[in-house]
């Protein structure tokens, strides 16, 4: 039987467990087949373990407002836009502003 994503996603994390592009990619497969809570939980415990991983904090925000917890969701993409501006990611910092802009008015 073939491997799912997720399946593959898992091992690998076993021989890298802090690799966080696979936490990520992980989070993301999770998020696909609807387990939000497992998604969640993927994303906000990459960002407390790299918090400079700034792509996580757009995907956690837009989870969060599509379970309309928008005021969790805004303050996600504050975080990501420091952390953005502290690495001199622009376009980073850009989209986050952007999303967190069209989410806030």
């Amino acid at each position: 039987m073939a491997m799912s994503r997720i399946d593959k996603l898992q091992t690998f994390l076993k021989e890298t467990p802090t690799d966080s592009f696979l936490q990520h990619a992980l989070a993301l497969e999770y998020q696909k087949i609807g387990d939000i809570d497992k998604a969640r939980s993927l994303f906000e415990k990459l960002l407390a373990e790299n918090p400079g991983y700034v792509g996580s904090y757009y995907h956690l925000a837009k989870l969060l407002a599509a379970e309309e917890q928008v005021e969790a969701a805004l303050a996600v993409y504050e975080k990501g836009m420091e952390q953005a501006k502290t690495q001199q990611d622009n376009h980073a910092y850009n989209e986050l502003r952007s999303a967190w802009e069209e989410l806030s008015y």
